[in-house]
């Protein structure tokens, strides 16, 4: 009896130090990754308002800004992911164990976060890359030490806008991808 009681308070204090991980990890991530979304968020709606108001439109700036609406929509994904990781460290947590996820379903919950930010740091990735390219063609496209007639040559702020809202959306994806290996290393 006494044995018995002993070996559940051991996998109990166990649990508790993994929903403590689990808790803290996701908390951190949740934070820095909302304060990331937001930024990206405003950066982008500020271009692509902004573009509204140009006299020359640069049509090749928006597939910058698909991309990184996709890589935004996904951060929103992983934000809520990561909240969802704190529930299941509270779950963990409860002294009860027919309410405790099982290791399995926790791993895969998990694994999903890994899935997400990998597919958002991809969506990131290629708004930058193509943000990038708009922005080198423009770049080499002006003659050195002659004024730009032409105002579609010109490398606006509001382009280099949606450069830094793909650059945080990597930032976020790779922040939540680390957090989400990280756990997975802890929890095998």
């Amino acid at each position: 009896m006494q044995a018995e009681t002993e070996t559940r308070s051991l996998v109990h204090s166990s649990l508790h130090g993994i929903a403590k991980t689990i808790n803290l990890t996701g908390w951190i991530t949740f934070w820095v990754q909302l304060a990331l979304v937001v930024v990206s968020g405003l950066v982008l709606l500020f271009a692509s308002t902004g573009r509204r108001f140009a006299t020359q439109q640069n049509t090749g700036i928006g597939i910058g800004i698909f991309w990184a609406i996709c890589a935004v929509a996904a951060l929103l994904f992983s934000v809520y992911w990561y909240f969802r990781y704190t529930r299941i460290a509270k779950r963990l947590d409860n002294p009860n164990p027919a309410l405790h996820p099982t290791k399995a379903d926790t791993i895969r919950i998990i694994e999903i976060g890994v899935l997400a930010g990998l597919i958002g740091m991809l969506l990131a990735l290629v708004g930058a890359g193509a943000t990038l390219g708009v922005l080198v063609a423009k770049s080499i496209s002006q003659p050195p030490g002659v004024a730009i007639v032409d105002p579609n040559k010109i490398i606006r702020a509001l382009d280099v806008f949606v450069m830094v809202a793909n650059i945080n959306g990597i930032a976020a994806h790779f922040i939540g991808t680390v957090a989400s290996l990280w756990l997975l290393q802890k929890l095998r």
